[in-house]
């Protein structure tokens, strides 16, 4: 049997606020298997956020084990965790986060480039719009596009990569329900075709009832999986 592509055990994540220290995660242990669709929900102030940079390789935990796709995350030092989040994590977020100057197709090929890619790279993202339903768009800038497009624009930057995880951070916020309900249906199509482990971090019930499994926090801790 395959190796869960991502294995925590005991994620403790302080802040030290003053002469205050404030547990955010205190003591989080979770599988996640390879093809899985998560949602992780949780009201404001249950450690989703700080889950989410810790899965994502954004941050490192103050104590606990983290491994993502066989490789052990807890211990390492910046530059190592920024070259695993390139190569292993694809990133959707509730404000697109494009560059607003230029083209869809220069916004997906920023993580080929960040990974050193050279070879046929212009040709791979423009795949990867394709894929999204945005074959008639890629020379079009974010402020000449929808918000849904917008959001398929950061989709194909997401997978661009093929990474061992998709986390995406409330990614029908910014959407009206019927677009919301489209990118959430593009989400799990791409799974389903690509089989890449999907992570959705999410206020809205009836976005994690499209999932396979919700894991609840609260108060750092995991609730009920």
């Amino acid at each position: 049997m395959a190796e869960p592509v991502i294995i925590a055990r005991d994620l403790v994540k302080t802040y030290v606020m003053g002469e205050v220290e404030v547990c955010a995660l205190c003591g989080v242990s979770l599988q996640i298997e390879r093809g899985e669709v998560i949602a992780i929900m949780g009201p404001s102030g249950s450690g989703k956020s700080t889950l989410m940079n810790i899965l994502g390789c954004l941050d490192l935990p103050t104590s606990g084990d983290y491994t993502l796709d066989g490789e052990q995350v807890s211990t390492l030092k910046d530059d190592q965790l920024a070259d695993i989040r390139n190569r292993k994590v694809g990133f959707v977020f509730q404000s697109f986060n494009l560059l607003s100057r230029t083209t869809a197709l220069a916004n997906v090929e920023l993580p080929l480039r960040y990974a050193g890619v050279t070879s046929g790279r212009k040709q791979i993202a423009m795949e990867a719009l394709e894929a999204v339903g945005l074959k008639d768009r890629v020379f079009h800038r974010p402020t000449e596009l929808s918000g849904g497009q917008q959001q398929r624009v950061a989709i194909a930057r997401a997978l661009v990569n093929n990474p061992a995880i998709v986390m995406a951070d409330e990614p029908t916020g910014n959407l009206d329900s019927k677009v919301g309900k489209e990118i959430i249906q593009l989400l799990l199509d791409l799974n389903r075709e690509k089989g890449t482990t999907l992570i959705i971090i999410t206020h809205d019930p009836t976005v994690a009832s499209r999932t396979q499994r919700i894991i609840h926090l609260r108060d750092g801790l995991v609730e009920a999986v």
